[in-house]
């Protein structure tokens, strides 16, 4: 009996040995390309595959000019994920280019699906994560760095340089998702209730709704 105990655990190990790589990232593709169908109305976990395709589905100038930071945040993240670059659709990857004005910041917010690894272009930046037990990792890097910001962690960057800065951001994920943290709790439609912010952040009632104003959807 204790024989057939020990079989059934190694199966055990085995089948989430195999499992593992599922876990970790977007699934893995069955055949060598399938460009994402825009048009198409099936609706499945991705996009369903175009039968058509050309050398221009799999290329993206998107990211070749800086983009307007003029925002509340002096910052503008733009992607080149499977919503903008269909070429990406069951590959497991995307990337970014973020610019950020002086004093600019990619606010906190996580990435639910995906871990992001930054190289950075120019400027000066402060970046970090926090980890589950609520312990900050952050670091001053400039042109030339990289640093990554593990899956699901909060994490966040800020311009500390007098120029602007610029990084390219990587996936691995065709489409990492991103929630903000502020605008997630303060900015969400129906909006949460105030008395459960409140309480969250220990304030009152009337400082949350001052802190919805800002982010109130437009």
């Amino acid at each position: 009996m204790a024989r057939i105990h020990l079989y059934v655990a190694a199966a055990c190990a085995v089948v989430l040995a195999l499992a593992a790589p599922a876990l970790a990232g977007d699934p893995d593709m069955l055949q060598d390309v399938c460009v994402a169908d825009y048009a198409s109305p099936v609706k499945l976990n991705g996009f369903p595959c175009k039968a058509n395709i050309s050398a221009d589905d799999f290329f993206f100038d998107g990211l070749r000019k800086p983009g307007n930071t003029s925002n509340a945040a002096g910052s503008l993240v733009t992607a080149a994920n499977v919503e903008k670059f269909p070429g990406v659709n069951t590959l497991g990857v995307s990337i970014a280019r973020i610019d950020y004005a002086p004093g600019g910041q990619n606010p906190p917010h996580t990435h639910p699906r995906a871990t992001e690894i930054i190289f950075v272009l120019e400027g000066t930046l402060e970046v970090g994560f926090i980890t589950t037990a609520n312990k900050l990792f952050t670091k001053t890097v400039t042109m030339g760095d990289v640093f990554v910001f593990p899956r699901g962690l909060v994490h966040f960057q800020q311009n500390r340089g007098y120029g602007p800065a610029a990084v390219v951001a990587a996936f691995n994920s065709q489409l990492q998702g991103t929630q903000q943290i502020a605008v997630t709790l303060f900015g969400a439609t129906p909006p949460v209730s105030t008395d459960i912010l409140a309480k969250a952040f220990r304030i009152g009632d009337g400082e949350v709704e001052h802190i919805k104003a800002n982010f109130a959807p437009k």
